[in-house]
C-alpha cells in the first residue's frame, strides 16, 4: 500500500530538516563552537529551531501516516500535512528572528500542536469506530 499525502509531506519536511541543520552548522562555523552552544546566542536559536523541528515532527508524520492508512486519499490529510509544514516554517522563521516572544513562534507551534491534536482524535475515532465494528 502506499502513502502518497505522507510521503509528499515528509520529503518536504525532510528538506526543511536539511536546510534547519544546514544553519546550525553554518553558525557553528562562523562561531567556531563544535559541541554545545558556547554561550552564543545564534548558535542556541538555531539549535534550539531544529531540535524543536526533531522533537515534534517525527510524532506528527507518524499520526499523519496513521491516518492515511485508515482514510486513504481524504483531503483533510493534505490540509493536516500542509499546516504541519506551514507551522514549521513559521517557527522556524519566528525563532531565527527573536528569542523571545514572536508571532511565527506563537502560530507555528500553535499550528504543529493542532495538527498533532487532530491527527491524534483520528486515529482514536478509526480505532474506536473499527473495534465497534467487529
Amino acid at each position: 500500500m502506499s502513502y502518497p499525502v505522507t510521503s509528499l509531506f515528509a520529503a518536504l519536511l525532510g528538506l526543511l530538516l536539511l536546510a534547519l541543520s544546514y544553519r546550525v552548522v553554518r553558525v557553528r562555523r562562523r562561531t567556531r563552537v563544535g559541541i554545545g552552544h558556547g554561550d552564543q546566542p545564534a548558535l542556541e536559536s538555531a539549535m534550539r529551531v531544529q531540535g524543536n523541528f526533531v522533537e515534534y515532527v517525527p510524532i506528527a508524520l507518524l499520526l499523519l501516516l496513521l491516518a492515511e492508512a485508515g482514510s486513504p486519499g481524504a483531503w483533510w490529510l493534505y490540509l493536516l500535512g500542509g499546516l504541519l509544514l506551514l507551522g514549521r516554517l513559521l517557527h522556524a522563521w519566528g525563532l531565527a528572528g527573536s528569542s523571545g516572544i514572536s508571532v511565527g513562534r506563537f502560530w507555528g507551534t500553535g499550528l504543529t500542536w493542532l495538527v498533532i491534536l487532530l491527527a491524534a482524535l483520528v486515529n482514536l475515532w478509526q480505532v474506536l469506530a473499527w473495534t465497534l465494528l467487529r
